[in-house]
């Protein structure tokens, strides 16, 4: 229904998407210049499936630049010696880069026989710290883990995915034995075998490399919806605004608080949305869009997102200009964002969120709405 309490018609646009709409379980709110243009059942919270990344990339660009790089880094056990050789161990310890992979092992090993590195006496290992190494989440169905999200671990390796496809329990075991065969590639021996757990104290700093700028990777969990980024950003995020050890719990806790120092109720309990228990409304999720408007890194935020035809919204908005996150769960959908006003030459929030309707018939609706008011909408 238009938002507004004049008894005059409503615009022919409104009317349209009244009709999309029809009686459906489904929430929108269309919002311009802090306005609301367009609102139906916008307090109904609803699971937000995927949306919950928006929410995710929202509260870490409120606590970190856009520009932030995570970095992993290399100790040892004892200095190296004159003779280049190692007396002790190497350690290898991530802090929340979701893409570590061979190049990168690769980067350490050279950048290791840089620091003159000829061998190494006792094993390397991957470190298990110093994110907690939690693997659940309230809301989430029993098939999950082993289906649709990997172990979210500080140090990852190759998406925590193994050669067979299947999600793995070790990989920072797996990184170790990387780095091992990059060193011994590159001329340096290593005694031990590869290995994880808890490093001890007193280590001596080595090597480091570091993550692509946040934007980057953000921009590539949105487009595709990355379950496994958004966890190990989720625990990133929960360490950096909690405290640590980082956790899926503390991860969702931080959007919870960011949401609400915007005057927005959530429940969350993860932070990629496969919680059937999360819920937030359309009106909170336009609410949180203005503020990302008011904020320096709102130009950023909407650059993550997918545009028509790309990434989940492959084959879906092509004609349209778009900046939106999809959500999907069973019987829940979910599309929240940016579309481009063409009357106004500006852009509008908005959000759509169902539940207990096909996924065929919600893309439908929500298709319908966004193409309706790029094409028509804006304030009376």
């Amino acid at each position: 229904m238009l938002a507004t309490s004049a008894r005059a018609e409503p615009p022919k646009w409104v009317q349209r998407i009244d009709d999309v709409v029809g009686d459906g379980p489904v929430s929108v709110v269309i919002g311009y210049a802090g306005d609301v243009l367009y609102h139906h059942r916008d307090w109904v919270a609803r699971p937000p499936a995927s949306n919950e990344k928006l929410l995710l990339s929202m509260a870490l660009l409120h606590r970190v630049s856009a520009t932030t790089t995570i970095p992993t880094r290399v100790f040892s056990t004892r200095t190296i010696g004159a003779d280049g050789a190692l007396r002790g161990d190497l350690w290898i310890v991530g802090h929340g880069d979701p893409e570590i992979d061979a190049h990168d092992m690769t980067a350490l090993a050279q950048s290791l026989r840089a620091r003159g590195l000829r061998r190494v006496r006792g094993r390397v290992f991957g470190a298990t710290g110093p994110f907690a190494r939690d693997w659940w989440a309230r809301g989430w169905k029993d098939y999950f883990p082993a289906s649709y999200i990997a172990l979210p671990t500080a140090l990852t390796f190759r998406y925590n995915v193994g050669p067979s496809g299947t999600h793995i329990r070790d990989p920072e075991r797996r990184a170790a034995a990387a780095l091992t065969d990059k060193l011994r590639g590159h001329g340096i021996r290593v005694s031990g075998k590869p290995g994880m757990g808890s490093p001890p104290g007193s280590l001596h700093a080595l090597a480091t490399i570091r993550s692509d700028e946040l934007r980057h990777v953000m921009h590539r969990m949105n487009v595709i919806s990355s379950n496994f980024r958004a966890e190990v950003f989720g625990k990133y995020l929960g360490a950096r605004a909690i405290g640590p050890p980082g956790s899926i719990a503390r991860g969702a806790k931080a959007i919870r608080r960011f949401a609400g120092s915007h005057g927005v109720h959530v429940l969350a309990y993860d932070s990629s949305g496969l919680s059937y228990a999360n819920r937030v409304t359309a009106k909170g999720i336009v609410r949180l869009l203005w503020a990302a408007d008011a904020a320096p890194w709102g130009d950023v935020l909407r650059n993550t997102l997918a545009r028509g035809g790309q990434g989940t919204l492959e084959d879906r908005l092509e004609d349209v200009r778009i900046r939106a996150k999809t959500g999907t769960l069973d019987q829940v959908s979910a599309l929240s964002g940016w579309v481009w006003l063409q009357r106004e030459d500006a852009w509008a929030e908005f959000s759509i969120l169902s539940r207990g309707i096909s996924k065929t018939r919600s893309i439908h609706i929500e298709n319908a709405i966004v193409r309706v008011v790029s094409a028509n909408g804006g304030p009376r």
